[in-house]
């Protein structure tokens, strides 16, 4: 596996940690200003993790170059 992918692999899972944190937030008894935070964070986070995913697939898809 290549430098790259393997790098983009652990971001990945660095930001699922991270939206896992916004989560928790989300499911706790309400608080507006909490959740309202944790919400917009949960949604970056998540383009984020979207966006790592597709340069993966790409990186995947791309031949090694000698």
């Amino acid at each position: 596996m290549n430098e790259r992918l393997e790098a983009l692999k652990k971001a990945r899972e660095r930001m699922i940690e991270e939206r896992d944190a916004h989560v928790k937030v989300l499911a706790a008894p309400f608080d507006r200003d909490k959740a309202e935070r944790a919400r917009n964070k949960f949604i970056e986070t998540q383009l984020v993790i979207d966006a790592l995913e597709r340069a993966m697939s790409a990186e995947e898809r791309t031949p090694p170059t000698p």
